[in-house]
């Protein structure tokens, strides 16, 4: 069972203080999803060598999206650039239309859901065409709220049962820090994906394996094993590293859980991880085989939260934090909008089909020895992706599955 649940805050003020252009696409904009979800996930990983963490990159882009269309000039040209496309683009915005509609009806054993929702202080105006490019993109929505009350606004980040926001406002640790009075708009994503695998793990062979962290360490973990037919591939990146790739499919095939190991025990899951490339990881996927193996991956829970606001500015994205240099008049038609805050929390849970695992005798493994292995018991990297169109849901690192 998988389960995944992202929010991200955008948190607009105003302050009313008394160059638009084209970005054409220039690759494919599938690969252009894939290199913002890679460098999101590099610009995470900076100096957390060792560390668990999980980000979604859709949970990420979906609010920059929206900002998109009310962004003008050189904040409309940074947005652009942080992306790698623009929503302006006639071609960009159909594709996107299309594939937020699939990811939307779920298909038989996945729940997915994506959604942004524009919490707007009472009383402030909005751009007609801003309102009706919000409430054509990906299940987002337009509601009025009374955001001067922080105490009286809150929103269940992590109701499992819908991942849908409720209430009236955001609620978070920063909410209280940001200046509520001022705050005039409130922008927050959503995204849920959950489902069973396509074969599933069974209870019963899961038992305690060790695992070596990063720092060496090892650690007895709970380790879930099946022997299935799965895709598999043994590849060797730009400068060397050899790497296995599997992919678990779940139920109905909508989407896959890719896992990235590095085949010697001595190369640091950090040395592979900049030589990932939409190319390379399009490359790798689409060259995998099927096999009979023995699969052995931890069991793991992961929940994290992150400051968008500094990445971003790492990024170029200066002017949308800035109240005297943000341009974000689409909005209202009005100068003052900026964004004060930009927050990305996610969690994700992978296990058997939701049931405690118990520990069972290792005599099981060795009648198996003579099947090809996958063992991820030392870090490793993970993928969320949608096959047919390379849309990647999350993305994260697992270091130490007990953590």
């Amino acid at each position: 069972m998988l389960l995944l649940l992202p929010v991200t805050f955008f948190l607009l003020h105003s302050c009313f203080p008394g160059r638009g252009s084209s970005h054409l696409l220039q690759e494919g904009l599938p690969w252009l999803k894939t290199e913002f979800a890679l460098r999101l996930y590099r610009s995470m990983a900076a100096g957390k060598n060792g560390t668990n963490f999980v980000i979604s990159p859709a949970g990420v882009s979906l609010p920059l999206e929206i900002l998109q269309f009310g962004a003008q000039g050189n904040t409309n040209q940074q947005l652009a650039d942080a992306l790698g496309y623009t929503v302006r683009d006639p071609r960009v915005r159909d594709f996107l239309r299309t594939v937020y509609t699939a990811l939307l009806n779920s298909s038989q054993g996945i729940k997915t859901e994506l959604t942004c929702t524009l919490f707007v202080q009472v009383g402030t105006p909005l751009s007609p065409c801003f309102v009706e490019h919000v409430s054509l993109w990906a299940n987002s929505s337009v509601q009025p709220a009374d955001l001067s009350e922080s105490n009286g606004t809150t929103i269940e980040t992590n109701k499992e049962e819908s991942g849908r926001p409720a209430g009236r406002g955001p609620g978070s640790p920063t909410w209280e820090q940001a200046g509520a009075a001022s705050v005039q708009l409130a922008l927050v994503s959503t995204m849920t994906f959950q489902s069973s695998w396509q074969r599933t793990f069974s209870s019963m062979d899961s038992q305690p394996l060790p695992f070596t962290c990063a720092s060496g360490l090892i650690l007895q973990v709970p380790m879930m094993h099946q022997m299935a037919e799965v895709n598999y591939g043994h590849f060797q990146d730009a400068i060397g590293h050899q790497v296995s790739l599997l992919e678990l499919p779940y139920l109905g095939s909508a989407a896959s859980l890719f896992l990235v190991l590095p085949r010697d025990r001595d190369t640091p899951l950090g040395h592979i991880e900049p030589q990932l490339t939409a190319r390379v990881l399009h490359l790798w996927t689409s060259r995998l085989r099927r096999a009979r193996m023995d699969v052995f991956l931890p069991r793991f829970r992961i929940q994290n939260q992150f400051n968008l606001k500094s990445i971003l500015r790492s990024w170029g994205v200066t002017d949308l934090f800035d109240p005297l240099k943000a341009n974000l008049k689409g909005i209202s038609g009005l100068d003052g909008f900026y964004v004060s805050e930009a927050i990305h929390k996610a969690k994700i849970e992978v296990s058997e089909e939701g049931t405690k695992a118990s520990a069972a005798t290792a005599l099981l493994l060795l009648k198996r020895s003579r099947i090809p292995v996958f063992k991820a018991n030392r870090p490793f990297l993970f993928f969320l992706r949608e096959p047919s169109t390379g849309f990647v849901f999350s993305i994260g690192r697992v270091s130490n599955p007990l953590d």
